[in-house]
């Protein structure tokens, strides 16, 4: 007597909420009530006679038999998904922080539409781990200090330089000439990335001078930077970020940059990697970032050989 199959929607409903570990979150991602996963596990326990999860009120988990399907079905259900994305036409996203996205992307923007005017591309805003079918990613521009999915090998970008940056204004009112200076004046910083100012006191090599607290702490970048554009005080930041303030003059660099401990990566998802839109959008993040930091490194070089002027970009001084 033949067996019936088990039906796709119960073996869907069931991965997603061993995965998930939830009827409500399984029911919300796949857009049905939570009665209707309940019925499509309950049918799929009856059709193959066999315990797949452990519910109570307060976690559902999967039982070793359940487990070990949940397993099979993801590593199926990507495999699926995989195969229908490679053959779909459609827009690529592009994943990055909102900072990144403010301050070096759409200032570029216009250059990648005429480099290459038949690419379409859609932006998410992030900037920790992903899930390249979940979040529906295919490029993604990441701080090499966050964990890459199992399956990728990071596209090095280009090294983080960082310096502190102030407000003209304040930096006269201040009378900041050398690092010790800083003790009377307000450092800033950014939730998103608090040992900021560590990293640069380590990396400039000022690890024996006296460090003042964090007056203030800020959200993002984009809202540490326009503080401190607002004379608020003086922010620890990536080069890259503040570039356009600094030829503005909008903001200076008492103290020039240094590498900083971090780099900047792409990750390619997979199952786009080999699309000529995918290479497209990859070799023109590759060299727009090769060519604006190699752009400010000359910059860097040139007014250190000149005797350094404190405004701009300006290579590093280590005054006391």
């Amino acid at each position: 007597m033949r067996v019936p199959r088990p039906s796709l929607n119960a073996l869907r409903a069931f991965e997603a909420t061993a995965r998930l570990r939830s009827f409500g979150d399984a029911a919300q991602e796949l857009s049905v009530t939570h009665g209707a996963i309940s019925r499509h596990i309950r049918s799929l326990e009856d059709n193959l006679g066999v315990l797949l999860l452990l519910r109570n009120a307060h976690s559902t988990e999967p039982t070793p038999e359940g487990a070990r399907l949940a397993d099979g079905l993801s590593r199926a259900f990507n495999l699926i998904q995989t195969s229908v994305e490679q053959v779909r036409p459609g827009p690529l996203t592009l994943s990055c922080s909102a900072s990144i996205m403010m301050y070096w992307l759409l200032p570029r923007l216009a250059k990648l539409h005429r480099k290459h005017p038949a690419l379409e591309v859609s932006f998410n805003m992030g900037y920790d781990e992903v899930d390249f079918m979940r979040d529906n990613i295919s490029v993604a521009i990441r701080l090499n200090t966050i964990r890459a999915p199992r399956e990728i090998e990071p596209h090095p970008l280009v090294d983080e330089w960082v310096g502190p940056v102030c407000a003209p204004e304040y930096m006269r009112a201040t009378r900041i000439t050398r690092v010790g200076d800083l003790e009377r004046t307000r450092l800033l910083s950014t939730n998103t990335r608090p040992v900021a100012w560590d990293d640069w006191y380590v990396a400039a090599g000022h690890t024996a001078a006296r460090r003042p607290p964090i007056a203030e702490s800020f959200e993002h970048f984009y809202l540490l930077i326009q503080a401190a554009k607002c004379g608020l005080g003086m922010a620890a930041v990536p080069r890259m970020m503040v570039r356009d303030e600094l030829d503005s003059g909008a903001l200076v660099a008492p103290f020039g940059f240094v590498p900083g401990p971090r780099k900047l990566v792409l990750w390619v998802a997979p199952h786009l990697e080999a699309r000529p839109q995918t290479i497209a959008l990859v070799e023109w993040l590759k060299d727009e970032f090769a060519q604006a930091e190699g752009t400010a490194l000359q910059v860097t070089r040139a007014a250190s050989s000149d005797g350094g002027a404190a405004v701009g970009v300006v290579d590093v001084s280590r005054h006391e």
